[in-house]
C-alpha cells in the first residue's frame, strides 16, 4: 500500500507515515537481533513494515477500533503467516493497565519499536503530557515497554532466555538514533528513561510505599530490575539494624556533599582512633561477601549482609571527628566514609529510608 503522504499521527514535524513506518522498522531491526535469531529479524521487519497499512482502509476509517486487527486479516490474506499477523494485530497491545501482551516475540519487538519511536519522536519536539492532557498515550506507551520487558525477565516466557538481553535504555538510544533527520539532543534519551521511571513510581509507590520506591529509584536502575530491589528493601526495612543505617547513610550523604569528590582511597596507617580501625576491619569483611551476594543479583541478601555493619558504624560517629583539623586525617576518615556509602548504596539510596 502506498503510505509515504500520510502524516504521522496529524504531527508533521515528525514527517509521513512512511518515514515513520522505517524507524519502526530500523529500531525493531536493532531490538530483534538482540532478543532472537535470523528468523525473528525477519519477522519483525516485515510486521513492522506492514502494521500501520490498515489505517489508510475504509474498514478503519469507520471503525478505528479496528486497527492493528484488520491488519492481521490483511496480513493472512496476503499468505503472511500467522506469526505476523498475530504481531501486527498485537502491537498496540498493552493498550491499557492489565490489558493482553503480544502473543509472540514478533510482536512484542514490534511493539517497542511503535511505542519507543512514539516516545522519543514526542519528547523530542517537546510535545509532553500536561496535567490530565496526553493526546498521544505517552503514559500508556511508556507502561507498556515496562510490562513488555518484566514479561521478558521471566525465564523461557516465549521459549527463549531474554533476560540477559533487556536493556531498556540502550533500546531507547536505538530509537533516537532512528531520527537521523531531527538529531534530537542526548538529553532526550534521558528524559524519556526519566519518564518511564516515574510511571513506575505511581504504579508502585502506592504499593510498597514512598520510601522504598523512592530509594530503589533514586539509583535509575534498569526497569527490569526495580520490584525486585524494592523486596529488597522492605525486607531490609524490618530488621532491627535498618532504622539506625539508614540515618547513618543520610548523615554520611550530607557530609560526603559538602566535601565533595571524595577519594574512597582508606590507609590504614592514617587510621588512629579505635572506632575508625574497627570500622575498617568490619567493612573489610563485610563489604566483599555483600558485593558478591549484589553481582549474583542476590538484593535482599546483600542489604541483610550489610546490617552487621550498624553497630561499629555507630561507635564511629560516636567516637571519630570526621572533620579533623589534620588534614590528612580528615580526607582518610571521608573516604572511609565514602568506601561505606558505596558499599551501602548499590542497591537503593538508603538515606531516602530515613525518617
Amino acid at each position: 500500500l502506498e503510505f509515504r503522504r500520510v502524516l504521522f499521527r496529524s504531527h508533521n514535524k515528525l514527517g509521513t507515515q512512511g518515514e515513520r513506518a522505517e524507524r519502526v522498522r530500523a529500531i525493531a531491526h536493532t531490538i530483534a537481533q538482540q532478543l532472537g535469531h535470523a528468523k525473528l529479524v525477519a519477522h519483525a521487519d516485515t510486521a513492522a513494515r506492514m502494521a500501520k497499512t490498515d489505517l489508510l482502509t475504509d474498514m478503519v476509517g469507520e471503525f478505528p477500533e479496528l486497527q492493528g486487527i484488520m491488519g492481521g486479516y490483511y496480513a493472512r490474506h496476503d499468505g503472511l503467516g500467522e506469526d505476523i499477523a498475530f504481531a501486527i494485530e498485537d502491537h498496540y497491545k498493552p493498550r491499557f493497565a492489565g490489558d493482553e501482551l503480544p502473543r509472540n516475540m514478533t510482536g512484542v519487538v514490534v511493539s517497542l519499536a511503535d511505542k519507543l519511536e512514539t516516545l522519543v519522536g514526542m519528547f523530542g519536539i517537546g510535545n509532553l503530557p500536561t496535567g490530565d492532557k496526553d493526546p498521544f498515550a505517552l503514559r500508556r506507551h511508556a507502561l507498556g515497554v515496562i510490562a513488555i520487558a518484566e514479561i521478558l525477565c521471566l525465564d523461557d516466557y516465549f521459549g527463549d532466555r531474554a533476560s540477559n538481553r533487556i536493556d531498556v535504555v540502550g533500546w531507547i538510544g536505538i530509537a533516537s538514533a532512528s531520527f537521523q533527520n531531527h538529531a534530537f539532543a542526548s538529553s532526550v534519551a534521558d528524559a524519556v528513561y526519566t519518564f518511564m521511571l516515574e510511571r513506575q513510581y505511581n504504579s508502585l509507590a502506592p504499593l510498597f510505599g514512598h520510601a522504598a520506591v523512592s530509594a530503589v529509584l533514586e539509583l535509575r536502575p534498569s526497569l527490569v530490575e526495580v520490584t525486585k530491589r524494592i523486596h529488597a528493601v522492605k525486607a531490609f526495612e524490618k530488621l532491627p539494624e535498618a532504622a539506625a543505617l539508614a540515618a547513618a547513610n543520610k548523615r554520611i550523604s550530607n557530609i560526603l556533599k559538602k566535601a565533595q569528590d571524595v577519594d574512597p582511597h582508606v590507609s590504614e596507617v592514617l587510621l588512629k582512633e579505635p572506632a575508625e580501625i574497627a570500622l575498617y576491619a568490619a567493612m573489610k569483611d563485610v563489604a566483599p561477601k555483600a558485593k558478591a551476594q549484589f553481582d549474583a543479583g542476590d538484593y535482599t541478601a546483600s542489604l541483610q549482609t550489610l546490617a552487621a555493619l550498624r553497630a561499629p558504624v555507630d561507635a564511629f560517629f560516636d567516637g571519630v571527628m570526621v572533620n579533623a583539623e589534620e588534614i590528612d586525617l580528615r580526607l582518610n576518615r571521608q573516604g572511609l566514609l565514602k568506601s561505606l556509602h558505596d558499599a551501602m548504596n548499590r542497591i537503593a539510596d538508603l538515606s531516602r529510608l530515613a525518617t
